[in-house]
């Protein structure tokens, strides 16, 4: 083993997963170089649940003593997984002690692929209760974002988005069931990845909202965000390639009614834009058709998932805000509102409006406003979370519904300091697409990969 006189914690998983293949490196030391600094710098952050230092070490001794590594694309790369999705060995916590599961037998199917690949698990990240909110703090903490810690990283996978950003793990799994993957990307300048329906073991337990549910990845780079996908997808997808000219629909406009986006997200969607039409596509200003009734449909659906959720539950520890979403739950599939037919005919209108329109890709911003303060958001009222969530966040959940593949990428900074970034959406199929895409955005414009300030251990110098 080569030994070295700076740190692995900011280096990409490539990086990593290369430097270990090579036997320059370790992925024992590598785990070490991020435990060392999660112990120090996760205070500030409160971004895992658990952190599992004598059983990642273990594992990474494990992927060391293996004669032939060259098949592991995730060779002793540090990795995190939000608490909702199963880790053998660790109870499955669901955002509050109130939804935790058992310790499970066995992992996940996303989590069975990652370690298959070499990666090793450090620990799980935290959560808002059931994964329903865009904010991530509980009883025991606020999870802040890395950019500005008073605001919030997002959520629900922001304790996910906030360990990559701070440079805690170079990629971390985030599930998405109405923007849960690409609004923390957004809020912390990350590459968030959603896969579609059916390009990657979904589900998070017994119940995976009517299948808006996706399993997808957070990296600092698109390479990354490329490699992270290729392993959840079980596939070894080939190097991503710059796309030909594509005609690109842009967008500014909210499928949720009343909300406008912001000078900061106009100008990141400019920003992309330019960039796009740089690389030689074309672009159009195009508007998905949003009818007043699919707000209804796609919240009556949300509503019936958390329900279904906390039925087994005391529902007396759950969060009065959580209490209230069940509740409308309940009464939506009393009266019939959720429907697989709604599901199928707007995703069969989106595919319509591709299709029909010759547009191969949409772009949006990635959210309306800058992320809001960060707090005990849950301890506040229903009222005021679905206020300020759908207020900055309103561009995600159509795709979701859609059974879509969206990625968001960054693009700048906003006027106040915070990270800007568009969300580009394409048919079944696209996620590739969506990656080549986000490359060329990368190519012309790169970004900070890290939080400023961060990660507070020195970076390996390449």
């Amino acid at each position: 083993m080569l030994h070295r006189s700076t740190t692995w914690v900011g280096a990409t998983a490539r990086e990593i997963a290369r430097a270990v293949r090579r036997g320059d490196t370790s992925a024992t030391e590598v785990v070490a170089d991020h435990l060392d600094s999660i112990r120090a710098y996760d205070r500030i952050l409160g971004a895992f649940r658990e952190v599992r230092p004598a059983e990642a070490i273990a594992e990474a001794e494990t992927v060391d003593e293996q004669p032939e590594l060259g098949n592991l694309a995730l060779a002793g790369v540090p990795i995190a997984v939000k608490e909702n999705t199963p880790v053998a060995g660790l109870p499955t916590w669901n955002g509050s002690a109130a939804a935790r599961e058992p310790v499970a037998e066995r992992d996940h199917e996303v989590v069975r692929r990652l370690r298959g690949a070499g990666a090793i698990v450090v620990g799980v990240t935290r959560m808002p209760e059931l994964g329903i909110w865009a904010t991530t703090d509980d009883a025991d903490g606020i999870t802040r974002n890395p950019w500005r810690t008073d605001r919030t990283p997002g959520g629900s996978s922001g304790g996910s988005a906030a360990a990559v950003a701070a440079g805690l793990v170079p990629i971390a799994h985030g599930n998405d069931g109405l923007g849960s993957v690409r609004i923390p990307a957004a809020c912390c300048g990350l590459v968030g990845l959603k896969p579609g329906r059916g390009s990657v073991p979904a589900g998070i337990g017994t119940n995976d909202w009517y299948g808006l549910t996706e399993n997808g990845i957070l990296a600092t780079t698109v390479a990354d965000a490329h490699l992270g996908y290729s392993v959840l997808a079980g596939s070894t997808t080939p190097s991503l390639s710059p796309p030909g000219a594509l005609r690109v629909a842009v967008s500014l406009r909210s499928p949720v009614t009343g909300v406008f986006p912001d000078a900061g997200a106009r100008q990141g969607l400019s920003t992309a834009v330019r960039l796009l039409v740089a690389e030689g596509h074309g672009a159009v200003r195009a508007d998905p058709v949003y009818p007043p009734s699919l707000a209804a449909k796609v919240l009556a659906t949300w509503f019936a998932a958390i329900h279904l959720d906390v039925a087994a539950l005391d529902g007396g520890r759950l969060q009065p805000r959580t209490r209230r979403h069940a509740a409308l739950g309940e009464r939506a599939l009393a009266r019939g509102l959720v429907r697989d037919a709604d599901r199928a005919a707007w995703r069969e209108r989106c595919q319509n409006w591709f299709a029909d329109g010759g547009h191969d890709v949409l772009v949006t911003p990635a959210l309306a406003t800058a992320p809001p303060a960060a707090g005990h958001w849950s301890a506040r009222s229903w009222t005021a979370n679905m206020l300020a969530n759908t207020r900055y966040a309103p561009y995600e959940a159509p795709w979701n519904f859609a059974g879509f593949p969206a990625l968001v990428v960054p693009v700048g900074v906003r006027p106040d300091g915070l990270p800007v970034g568009v969300q580009l959406v394409g048919p079944p199929g696209a996620e590739l697409l969506l990656l080549g895409l986000a490359g060329q955005i990368e190519q012309r414009a790169p970004w900070r990969r890290h939080a400023p300030g961060w990660p507070r251990m020195a970076a390996r110098r390449r």
